[in-house]
């Protein structure tokens, strides 16, 4: 059975509409933004017309049926429908755009700031550059041991951090919708899936307070832990924060 170009059409823009709403939410888990959506599949339709309406004859068999529609007066009420039908969709989409909202405006942040070369905390100075967690080490050569240290991290976690980022990690802690940004959400892959160790450190360590001066003004709760847990805790947080999460921080390639 032979398969219209314009029902063709309407199937691969389907296909693609789907693959990008499962691709960016399923596999990258990073819903898709609508106005990206839009834009992609603003290509998309132009791409798929474009390319079945390339010769004469593909064009003549895309435009037959809604031709067909147009000019067939046996087909006034399925016409009618359509028209009814387009209209209204139309309509609620222009709505969706233009009614107006009674919400405040997002306040906007950038996620990870860039981080200095160096930073002062617990009266010493560290390079970032060259900065690595002490415990990572024995991931490999004492299980035991670490596994300890993540459970110890995990205490320290919940002592101190759930609170505001919650008892699953998500940034959905007790006190997290009286802050305007919302605290991380460490299980989402945008957060430290994307950092190394020494960053969060860094972060951690230094608080909101500890942000560079030079990109002020930032928006950050983030109290300065160096003055309430000690450095061993802070690194040992860390490993708990990627051993919950399953992810693995990032390093530098050695070649």
């Amino acid at each position: 059975m032979k398969i219209s170009r314009l029902l063709l059409a309407v199937i691969l823009i389907g296909i693609f509409y789907g693959f990008f709403k499962i691709f960016f939410g399923v596999v990258l888990k990073q819903p898709i933004p609508s106005s990206l959506l839009t834009m992609y599949m603003f290509f998309v339709v132009v791409g798929i017309l474009l390319v079945l309406s390339f010769t004469e004859e593909g064009a003549r068999e895309l435009m037959s049926p809604i031709k067909n529609l147009l000019e067939n007066p046996e087909k006034k009420m399925m016409r009618m429908v359509v028209f009814v039908i387009v209209s209204v969709l139309a309509g609620y989409i222009t709505y969706n755009q233009i009614k107006p909202s009674f919400e405040a405006p997002l306040e906007l942040r950038t996620i990870h700031p860039a981080p200095p070369s160096n930073f002062s905390a617990f009266n010493k100075t560290y390079n970032l550059l060259t900065l690595e967690n002490p415990f990572r080490k024995y991931a490999k050569e004492d299980p035991e041991k670490f596994k300890t240290l993540v459970y110890e991290g995990g205490e320290v976690y919940f002592k101190n951090c759930f609170y505001c980022h919650g008892d699953k990690l998500d940034g959905q802690g007790h006190y997290a919708q009286g802050f305007n940004p919302l605290p991380a959400n460490f299980m989402d892959v945008g957060t430290i899936a994307q950092l190394q160790e020494s960053y969060l450190f860094w972060r951690i360590a230094t608080g909101g307070p500890g942000l560079p001066k030079e990109a002020a003004p930032w928006i950050s709760s983030m109290p300065v832990w160096q003055n309430f847990i000690t450095e061993e805790e802070i690194w040992k947080v860390i490993l708990f924060l990627y051993d919950y999460t399953g992810y693995v921080p990032r390093s530098w390639e050695k070649h």
